[in-house]
């Protein structure tokens, strides 16, 4: 036999047989280590990086120029199965949600975010679209600080006494806003100038990417101005674990009443938490 070579047949010149055989070998290996290389997604797709490794890294960054996708708020299991409207969490969970509605001016936005910091809590807050457009810091100011930012319709007028296509518009404009300032529409949506969402308000919100409408259970009256003292009274004397309380940017006396609000809320075991961790819960 020949050094690495097809044994030669009793004229000297290799066999067609064997070298056929040889080829059919070969082609075989080469499609059998091609398939190796395919994964799951069928032909064509690599095999999967180790994970932790720089390709698996590189893999997982954007293409220059785009931004990672934004869930949708109804993309984690927990919210999705969540009716058209909630005034509340869990009872049995220790929690509570402060929601504000986001208007009026930055500084008083801005007290009322550092004492609820300052407490070790976190609220949500649900922005009118015009106060955006004033004061569009103040979006990423809210998410910076580890709070839910939502939608209260772009104008704050009576949605439930509009038609069809300007209530339509009230909630989209507003979700505009969110899009072009934070990269989502926000987490919630809160009717404007109304406790619960009418059946058409809910429609259409859904269709704005909102599943879900928040409402309340405790009601502080804090846009009455009625006093910081009645305001800590409204909100201790109907708080519950699982209540959404709602309240105001903008005016003093809620300022003036938080830091006693959240006195409250401490001494009765219940932590400030964004709506979104009350609802998970």
């Amino acid at each position: 036999m020949t050094s690495g070579g097809t044994p030669p047949s009793p004229l000297g010149r290799p066999d067609r047989r064997l070298l056929l055989l040889a080829a059919t070998m070969a082609l075989a290996s080469a499609c059998s280590r091609d398939g190796e290389g395919k994964g799951a997604g069928g032909a064509g797709s690599a095999a999967e990086p180790a994970a932790g490794s720089p390709a698996a890294k590189a893999r997982a960054r954007p293409p220059v120029g785009k931004s990672p996708a934004v869930p949708s708020p109804s993309a984690a299991p927990t919210l999705s199965r969540l009716p058209a409207e909630v005034a509340h969490g869990p009872r049995q969970r220790r929690m509570v949600a402060l929601t504000f509605h986001g208007s009026g001016p930055p500084e008083l936005a801005e007290a009322v975010l550092r004492a609820i910091e300052k407490a070790g809590g976190h609220a949500t807050v649900l922005a009118v679209g015009t106060w955006l457009d004033q004061y569009p810091a103040m979006a990423r100011r809210v998410l910076d600080g580890g709070h839910d930012l939502g939608n209260h319709t772009q104008n704050h007028l009576d949605i439930s006494s509009l038609d069809a296509a300007s209530a339509r518009r009230e909630i989209e404009e507003c979700a505009a806003r969110l899009r072009a300032l934070t990269g989502s529409i926000g987490s919630w949506f809160r009717p404007s100038a109304a406790r619960t969402a009418t059946p058409l308000v809910r429609r259409l919100s859904a269709r704005a990417g909102y599943p879900t409408c928040l409402s309340y259970d405790v009601d502080s009256l804090d846009h009455t101005d009625p006093g910081p003292r009645a305001v800590v009274d409204n909100v201790l004397r109907a708080v519950r674990p699982g209540s959404v309380v709602s309240m105001h940017l903008g005016h003093q006396g809620t300022v003036a009443a938080l830091p006693r609000v959240l006195d409250g809320l401490r001494a009765r075991g219940l932590r400030a938490v964004t709506t979104t961790e009350l609802l998970r819960a």
